[in-house]
């Protein structure tokens, strides 16, 4: 019984995160993290929602690459990759739990304030920025939000925006499993997990962007900006 009550809340958490990824390209962990770490050691659950979101982002790829914005997106990769390294230095010499609280605090109220603002006109991103964004969305532990912000403050359409920053999070995303896997923190349980809740994934995953493909500019930006609120809340809590 123990063990069909814990495929379900696996296959529940896989389902509802991969579905908010697909449709949203981001915030998988904060939403799967919000089951599977009530469920599980964070040693088990963090590994998990890594790989699986690793999954997801290759969906995410595959479906919209027609979209997608390679050369645009390499400078964010780029920016985000140089990035890490500090982010990891940081997080053995400064107080993390400040550092992630106070940047939570930023994201929600940003999120909270832009969800009650006017709407906004399409733009484009400035020019020669891209790195820097990325760069801060490496060094804040891995944020891959953080492009999804500069997006939504200039206003960039929302096949434009997921062309964009989809592959700088799967970048971030695949790195961070490389170094998970160089420092042996991957067990055969959570491979075993991953092998479990690959059906709930690919279904979260496939009405995900379905609903992406038809949802409005309007109510894709309450979405993006929605998630972001609950992330940053998240970050504090």
């Amino acid at each position: 019984m123990a063990d069909v009550m814990s495929f379900i809340v696996l296959s529940a958490a896989v389902f509802c995160g991969a579905f908010v990824s697909g449709l949203a390209g981001f915030a998988f962990s904060a939403i799967a993290g919000a089951i599977l770490l009530h469920a599980m050691p964070p040693t088990e659950a963090v590994p998990l929602m890594m790989a699986c979101s690793v999954g997801v982002q290759a969906a995410n790829l595959w479906a919209l690459r027609h979209n997608i914005q390679w050369k645009q997106s390499l400078s964010l990769i780029v920016g985000g990759l140089l990035g890490v390294p500090l982010a990891l230095w940081l997080l053995h010499n400064i107080d993390s739990r400040t550092f992630r609280e106070g940047f939570g605090i930023m994201v929600a109220l940003y999120a909270g304030y832009m969800l009650f603002r006017p709407a906004i006109g399409y733009g484009r991103l400035p020019e020669g920025r891209n790195a820097l964004v990325g760069f801060g969305g490496g060094l804040i532990g891995g944020l891959t939000a953080m492009p999804t912000i500069w997006c939504d403050i200039h206003g960039v359409p929302k096949q434009q925006q997921r062309g964009l920053v989809q592959p700088f999070i799967a970048a971030m995303q695949i790195s961070a499993l490389v170094m998970m896997l160089l420092h042996r923190d991957l067990s055969m349980k959570v491979a075993y997990d991953v092998v479990l809740g690959a059906p709930a994934l690919l279904a979260g995953s496939w009405l995900g962007i379905f609903a992406f493909r038809n949802i409005d500019e309007a109510n894709f930006r309450r979405v993006i900006l929605g998630l972001l609120l609950v992330s940053g809340l998240l970050l504090v809590v």
